[in-house]
């Protein structure tokens, strides 16, 4: 008989049962059903309210970056991540940082847009107007939803309203615009657009479709800079290969991408740590590097006159510490903890430094070593480990594969069968 995917009512089952029922489905052995309810910090009542059909708890290795100097303040900086090196180039790239003063950054007020989407007008611009027109009691009844964002100093601030072009017509996009304080916002934002659309629908003689938040948070913005001695770079060699590598991500999306992923690898450790939405961070970054109409580099790096290397960042940085995961998952908490910060605003702060110090790491060590002098020392112990290495057998078998340049899983059981025997 042929397996099937549907179940009635899985969701009722208990977490055992439902470990019991994808063994079943997907062949486990007992020892790794036993993996899937192995204890975490995360405990599985707390997960099992925090998402739907829980079955485990997924570890990620959670390090911290030293170094970092944001602001005149002394920071240590958790990062969630599996990928090797990552921690050690953020960690070495905000050393060589401190010499200049390390980080400066700031941030936009908290302010998230919510949009309302109008369909069937016939004279948009009309309905434009009809809907600014009655802004005031709009913004009034999108704060009577959150009386405490409000006492805060948050809410409803502004409200657009923008006509756009579809394969399917003219559409009105009313968009709230709310400042969410120390909260990401989403689920503030969204009941404020679900309860402003009858109005907005009656207002504008259109119909309303969707009302959501958007993760292109373009007026929360978050902004590092950083300057790096040359000297410490390893001299104006490196400096100008730096500037030929961010030239190349500039003009080509193709390295782009990648350029900016490099980034992405330290603010999206950092948001997981603290318990924020990924998701949200990654889509409003690579939508803000194509605003122009080209997608390109996140970062700015030019030369000053002394020579040195002087980097900025700018990004959407939606981010909370109050609401969520931020509050729910311990980690999350202590990691908030560690950091050291009081508001949101301080927390987006760090992040982008982070992001900036992880860019310079990176084409620092395309333009001086290649990237993979160090990554693959690290690459070669998850290698290792796979083959099934453990203790002191890590080490020596990632250093012999890094020793003779084969850093693959067959030469990591070949060589854990040798030092077995000995």
């Amino acid at each position: 008989m042929a397996k099937s995917s549907e179940y009635s009512g899985f969701y009722r089952l208990s977490i055992t049962e439902r470990v019991k029922a994808v063994k079943e489905f997907a062949g486990l052995t007992d020892e790794e059903a036993t993996l899937l309810l192995k204890a975490s910090s995360l405990s599985f009542d707390v997960a099992d309210r925090m998402i739907e059909n829980v079955i485990g708890i997924m570890p990620v290795p959670l390090g911290v970056a030293v170094n970092f100097v944001i602001n005149g303040r002394e920071v240590i900086v958790p990062m969630a991540i599996e990928e090797p090196s990552v921690v050690a180039a953020a960690s070495n790239a905000a050393k060589m940082a401190r010499a200049r003063g390390g980080f400066h950054a700031t941030t936009t007020d908290p302010i998230m847009i919510g949009q309302v989407q109008v369909v069937g007008v016939q004279d948009a611009y009309r309905a434009r107007f009809e809907i600014l027109t009655h802004r005031e009691q709009i913004l009034k009844q999108a704060n009577e939803q959150d009386p405490v964002l409000v006492s805060l100093g948050g809410g409803a601030r502004d409200l657009d309203v923008r006509i756009i072009d579809t394969f399917l017509g003219k559409m009105i996009i009313a968009e709230l615009q709310v400042d969410c304080r120390d909260a990401m916002g989403a689920n503030a934002v969204n009941t404020m657009v679900e309860a402003v659309a009858p109005l907005i629908e009656k207002v504008s003689g259109g119909r309303v479709y969707l009302r959501i938040i958007s993760n292109l948070a373009v007026k929360r913005l978050a902004r590092a800079k950083a300057i790096f001695e040359r000297e410490a770079l390893g001299g104006g060699e490196v400096v100008d290969g730096i500037l030929k590598a961010y030239a190349f991500a500039v003009a080509d999306p193709f390295r782009c991408a990648t350029h900016n992923k490099g980034i992405m690898n330290g603010v999206t450790a950092v948001v997981l740590a603290s318990g924020n939405d990924t998701r949200a961070i990654e889509a409003g970054a690579h939508a803000y590097a194509a605003r122009s109409g080209h997608y390109t580099s996140l970062t700015t790096w030019e030369k000053n006159s002394d020579g040195d290397l002087v980097g900025t960042l700018e990004m959407p940085m939606a981010v909370g510490i109050v609401g969520g995961a931020t509050v729910s998952n311990p980690i999350a908490k202590l990691v908030i903890r560690m950091v050291g910060v009081k508001s949101a605003k301080e927390l987006a702060e760090v992040i982008v430094s982070v992001g900036l110090a992880q860019n310079l790491a990176a084409l620092r060590a395309l333009a001086a070593e290649g990237i993979q002098r160090g990554h693959m020392r690290l690459h070669a112990r998850n290698i290792a480990i796979n083959a099934g290495a453990t203790g002191d057998l890590v080490d020596r078998v990632s250093e012999q594969m890094v020793l003779e340049g084969k850093i693959r899983i067959d030469r990591a059981r070949d060589l854990l069968q040798k030092f077995t025997k000995v």
